[in-house]
């Protein structure tokens, strides 16, 4: 089992001790509304009126609804509150990736950039453990782009490519972004398997 995968395995039984715990307050939230409701709509039966027991019967459908809302909600809250900590801990994840696979993660990035032209910015961080032949593995794989010796700390991972007045923002964080709806409809789907 690769480090991504214990990740989502952790988070994933984490997700759903804290969604059974969430389902069982809803459930006993839900025991006393309807129980509260049941109550009230015995009392009114108990008038004989079937107008009156229609009343009663439509308050019940009217706790239970608020009852399975309110379930539905809190449900909901906690699925985006484990996404939105997974797409952190992705984020994390990669930063701090070992130097060998982190810069070839950061050499296949380039690649796949169309203009390899430019000046390429990193972080202070990953300027201090770039391995110190990584401009020739540059020069190797035909790629133009220099690497500037200024960091630039508005990233925390990945790098910046400048060529004239075009930036290409390829740090972490912007391409987690760009792939935000992707990433939370798959780790949503990993972590909520029904």
């Amino acid at each position: 089992m690769g480090n991504d995968e214990k990740i989502l395995s952790v988070i994933r039984q984490e997700s759903e001790a804290k969604i059974k715990a969430l389902d069982e307050d809803a459930e006993k939230v839900y025991l006393e509304i309807t129980g509260e409701a049941g109550k009230k709509a015995q009392e009114i039966r108990r008038g004989g009126e079937h107008k009156v027991q229609l009343q009663a019967d439509n308050l019940l459908k009217a706790f239970q609804s608020r009852a399975d809302l309110e379930r539905r909600n809190a449900l909901l809250r906690t699925k985006r509150k484990e996404i939105e900590k997974t797409i952190e801990m992705l984020h994390d994840h990669i930063i701090s990736m070992n130097e060998k696979d982190y810069f070839k993660y950061i050499l296949r990035l380039i690649k796949n950039l169309e203009d390899t032209n430019g000046v390429l910015f990193f972080c202070s961080k990953d300027l201090k453990r770039m391995p110190k032949n990584f401009s020739l593995v540059l020069v190797d794989h035909n790629i133009e782009a220099k690497i500037s010796e200024t960091p630039d700390d508005s990233i925390e991972g990945g790098f910046i490519l400048k060529h004239g007045d075009i930036e290409e923002n390829m740090s972490i964080a912007s391409l987690i972004e760009e792939k935000r709806e992707q990433l939370e409809d798959m780790i949503g789907s990993e972590l909520f398997k029904d």
